[in-house]
């Protein structure tokens, strides 16, 4: 029998980043993201070799599928996600005909922002966010489940952080919050295909006014 999201959460009573497999600890904080966005009805666009490259060590990478207009029957839909859709939105792009891609700087001063990711289980995985002195302000945190893709996989001239999934926790916060620390705990589902021992986390942390104030990685202990 599957286990639930429920039961996983459960045997995670144990606080994950007491045991976690890998964390955002020691991993230097990366100063910009660039976004790649792929059309799912594009066959080729994740083949081209004008694919954008970070153009810092310090840029970390997210490669979205956005699903197209022929949806299941689309040659890159198995691994499209809608959130990809309110990404594009967020940035203020439109959906691309064939492939975007977008590059945003970390803005302001180093905030407390943590991940912690457990083991494969099941299908799922166990990972967590906590941002310490969150303040009363409203935050949007996009916690991105990736799959680290090395260079020629389908024939990608260039190694891919693929978003497999996507959690957005409640960072919207009543008057009566305590401003001392935000966290959450998740069990995220592994999609079919998805290599577990490839898998990391990727988070994104934006203000208010959108600007993004904090990304983060996770890391794993040989």
């Amino acid at each position: 029998m599957p286990v639930r999201p429920a039961l996983l959460l459960l045997c995670l009573s144990v606080p994950l980043a007491a045991k976690a497999l890998c964390t955002s600890d020691n991993v230097a904080p990366p100063a910009a993201v660039l976004e790649r966005f792929i059309n799912a009805d594009c066959a080729t666009c994740w083949q081209d070799p004008a694919t954008p490259s970070p153009a810092s060590a310090g840029t970390v990478v997210l490669d979205w599928v956005v699903p197209g207009r022929k949806g299941d029957e689309a040659p890159l839909s198995t691994v499209a996600t809608g959130e990809a859709v309110e990404r594009l939105q967020l940035l203020g792009r439109q959906v691309p005909e064939h492939s975007d891609a977008v590059t945003t700087r970390r803005e302001g001063g180093r905030l407390g922002l943590r991940l912690a990711q457990g083991g494969a289980f099941n299908d799922y995985v166990g990972a967590s966010i906590e941002l310490e002195s969150p303040g009363r302000q409203p935050w949007r945190a996009w916690l991105l489940l990736v799959e680290q893709l090395p260079a020629g996989t389908e024939g990608s001239p260039v190694a891919r952080n693929l978003v497999r999934n996507v959690f957005r926790p409640e960072w919207a916060p009543p008057a009566a919050r305590s401003p001392g620390r935000l966290a959450e705990t998740r069990a995220m589902q592994i999609h079919e295909g998805a290599q577990p021992g490839r898998l990391r986390l990727v988070a994104v942390l934006q203000d208010a006014r959108g600007r993004i104030r904090a990304i983060r990685r996770t890391e794993c202990a040989e």
